[in-house]
């Protein structure tokens, strides 16, 4: 896990394409910690040799994210490693940094090398049908001052806990592996999805407290 410092999140008007999407705000964000990787088939495996998770059809790679789970199976998880998954302010932070950057690496583009993103139908590549390795583009790599937070962007999209518990509707974070526009990587993105949601571009990763 990686120590993430008490910061103010902003988020707002500054980056046109935010425009009309997120609204203009600043958050307190205390002091957490985070994953330094997506959760891995390995990783959930291990919760589901437990007793603690739900099986589910794995692809046999331990290092892959795992994919295809729903917000609660994810909290369950979360759970069993002892923390809880991250709300979307913090893993905006994470991804942005006190300094606001756009992408997790920076405010430059988002270039192939630094995320694992357009692999379906371009412009990264073609005909993908999942995610790589967690942290195989470590070029994309969110800097903390305790540690570097691999593939907030790309990959696979993540899980945020819902704004109210038990909620029905939640967002992902981040973008895929299978998202071909740019700005799905950016630090503000938001997808709202049922918290049912099952997909083959969405993992998770959790938070824990300091």
């Amino acid at each position: 896990t990686v120590s993430i410092a008490a910061g103010t999140l902003r988020l707002g008007p500054s980056d046109w394409e935010a425009q009309g999407i997120v609204d203009a705000r600043a958050v307190f964000i205390p002091a957490f910690s985070l994953d330094a990787f997506e959760v891995t088939e390995q990783r959930y495996a291990a919760c589901a040799d437990a007793g603690a998770c739900s099986p589910l059809p794995l692809r046999g790679e331990p290092g892959l994210p795992v994919t295809g789970v729903t917000v609660a199976e994810a909290a369950r998880y979360c759970a069993f490693a002892g923390g809880a998954l991250p709300s979307r302010d913090q893993l905006a932070f994470a991804a942005a940094g006190p300094s606001g950057r756009r992408y997790p690496w920076g405010d430059t583009g988002a270039v192939c090398r630094r995320a694992a993103f357009g692999l379906r139908a371009g412009p990264c590549g073609w005909d993908a049908i999942g995610p790589e390795l967690a942290g195989a583009r470590p070029d994309g790599a969110a800097v903390h001052a305790a540690g570097r937070l691999f593939d907030l962007a790309g990959n696979v999209a993540e899980w945020a806990a819902p704004d109210l518990p038990g909620q029905e509707i939640s967002g992902t974070h981040g973008g895929s592996w299978a998202d071909g526009a740019a700005a799905a990587l950016r630090t503000w993105n938001r997808r709202l999805l049922p918290a049912s949601t099952r997909a083959p571009d969405i993992g998770f990763r959790c938070a824990y407290s300091p």
